[in-house]
């Protein structure tokens, strides 16, 4: 087996192993409820613990490797291996109930994203990825849609936690509701990634990530077939996000920057 897919199988499980034990305390507990960046930003307790549940697995299985972690995990590596690391990817559904959060655990080496497990144990479903190896969910193949009218395409995107900076997104996307077929907002990127992934959004946009949100979504995304780039269809990075199918890129691109240009 190779090394990605032995990466693959580390993040699968320890995944796996942090997401029931957020959905168990998340149907029988409490939430104790806190606030990071913005009023609108939530944090729970079971985010710290999924991280810590993670990092203490890493820490026994690979100690060598660097560890990001959205809740604080940071540790210094030398393998050549980091570790990006979202214990709950959409607080906000999780807090809420609703089904749409997932564990996401992605590891890069010097050449970008090489393993990466996206779970969402509230769906019952684990996406993975393996350089090379393909990308599947519960060990189905993934492949995305192909799509190639802009106007048949199904978007998803997300908005910042910073509310001061959601009206130029939001105009663009009252612009983009004009041409696309329809949009969809689930509220955790991994997720977004993971549905381009399966088929069942088209094309995901946004702006303002981090990595701990993009690197396994963006791998398995890759390994499906898409195009995953910034929105001029450059090399991705966490501030812009473009994820869609190499027929209907090209088109996603244009949209994306006739939607942006102010109206006269």
């Amino acid at each position: 087996m190779s090394v990605a897919a032995d990466l693959r199988d580390i993040a699968v499980s320890l995944a796996r192993e942090a997401g029931d034990m957020a959905l168990h305390g998340r149907k029988n507990g409490t939430l104790t409820l806190h606030t990071k960046s913005s009023p609108v930003d939530m944090v729970t307790q079971y985010d710290k613990a999924s991280e810590d549940m993670i990092t203490a697995g890493l820490a026994k299985l690979r100690p060598h490797d660097a560890i990001v972690g959205e809740e604080g995990a940071s540790t210094a590596g030398t393998s050549g291996i980091t570790w990006h690391i979202d214990p709950i990817d959409g607080t906000t559904n999780f807090m809420y109930d609703l089904p749409t959060w997932a564990v996401s655990i992605g590891a890069v080496d010097e050449h970008g994203p090489l393993a990466g497990a996206v779970y969402a144990p509230a769906l019952g479903e684990m996406f993975s990825a393996a350089r090379g190896n393909g990308a599947h969910v519960n060990h189905t193949p993934l492949a995305v849609r192909r799509c190639e009218d802009v106007s048949q395409a199904l978007i998803a995107t997300g908005f910042s936690y910073n509310v001061s900076g959601r009206g130029p997104h939001a105009q663009r996307v009252a612009r983009m509701l004009m041409t696309v077929r329809d949009v969809r907002r689930m509220g955790a990127a991994a997720i977004d990634l993971c549905f381009v992934a399966a088929g069942r959004i088209d094309a995901y946009f946004e702006e303002g990530l981090n990595s701990w949100d993009l690197v396994a979504g963006q791998l398995i995304a890759t390994e499906a077939g898409a195009f995953v780039t910034n929105f001029h269809g450059d090399a991705v990075v966490p501030e812009q996000v473009l994820a869609c199918s190499p027929e209907l890129h090209p088109h996603m691109v244009r949209l994306i920057e006739e939607s942006t240009q102010p109206q006269t």
